[in-house]
């Protein structure tokens, strides 16, 4: 029987922490601020928005929310990060994803400086982590590898297998899984027997973005199995949204040594580390 890995008791402890860094900061006359930019009224964006500015409140980072309309223009949202870039007051600058079609996402990322890019998207932050140099990581990749060892999963010398091939989650992934000294295969859409390799995981990440698609048929027996996923598959009696990832939890729960719900799992560590890289964001601004 697996043991459920905790998402929101681990980013508790290290919000926790954070906080005490931060409130050590303060004492010095330092403080941290984030400016968090959100283009439109996408609700799910809006509720990542809220939950972003909530844990600043939290661990005590200032926080600079920017509602612009849709309709806002690619240059007027260039121009806003522009002047983010050279204010000396802001340390960290996330433009909330996806952006209208009008915009170009690509364009807007590299216009963040490295120097401020929090969630770790910039071509240099990526760069950086491939090669092992100081840099942000990519906030849901980073929370898992916390995730496994605060949960005292080794990482070193196992199988592990990334599906998934995202820029945001599954290359990261792939990298960080191999600085903790993991063997690292990474598998997608195009993969062939995706079983066979999927069955060979000590730790599978799962990032594929399909409900449920990841059955115990997937799994070895003893596997650690993080579910990146989320999805609403509808409302309950009650009106609460009922959510599932893109691993059959009960199908896989009874074969797997530990593994992440949905909700509760690798969703609340996204947001701790982009507290966290908040809070490196000082020392790296040095």
């Amino acid at each position: 029987m697996a043991k459920v890995i905790d998402g929101k008791l681990i980013s508790k402890e290290l919000k926790d922490e954070l906080k005490e860094k931060v409130k050590a900061y303060k004492e010095q006359g330092i403080e941290i601020t984030l400016a968090v930019i959100q283009v439109g009224n996408d609700p799910a964006s809006s509720v990542y928005v809220g939950n972003k500015k909530k844990g600043c409140e939290y661990i005590g980072i200032n926080s600079l929310s920017y509602e612009l309309e849709e309709n806002t223009t690619e240059e007027q949202l260039l121009e806003l990060i522009d002047t983010l870039n050279k204010d000396n007051k802001v340390n960290g600058i996330l433009v909330q994803l996806p952006l209208p079609s009008h915009i170009n996402e690509d364009k807007v990322i590299k216009a963040i400086s490295p120097a401020k890019d929090v969630d770790g998207f910039h071509p240099q932050s990526v760069g950086a982590l491939s090669i092992g140099q100081p840099g942000f990581v990519s906030c849901t990749p980073a929370g898992i590898v916390e995730l496994l060892k605060r949960s005292n999963i080794e990482i070193e010398g196992k199988e592990c297998v990334v599906v998934g091939r995202s820029n945001i989650v599954g290359k990261p992934m792939a990298l960080l899984l191999l600085r903790e000294n993991g063997t690292v295969t990474i598998a997608h859409s195009r993969t062939k027997n995706l079983k066979e390799v999927t069955k060979r995981a000590d730790i599978l990440v799962v990032a594929i973005g399909k409900p449920k698609f990841i059955t115990k048929e997937y799994v070895k027996e003893g596997a650690v199995v993080i579910d990146v996923g989320i999805h609403r598959l509808g409302t309950s009696e009650s009106g609460k949204s009922i959510l599932c990832g893109d691993v059959d939890y009960d199908d896989v729960f009874p074969i797997a040594s530990a593994i992440t719900p949905v909700p509760g799992g690798v969703g609340p560590m996204t947001i701790a580390m982009l507290m966290n890289n908040c809070v490196h964001s000082v020392e790296l601004q040095k």
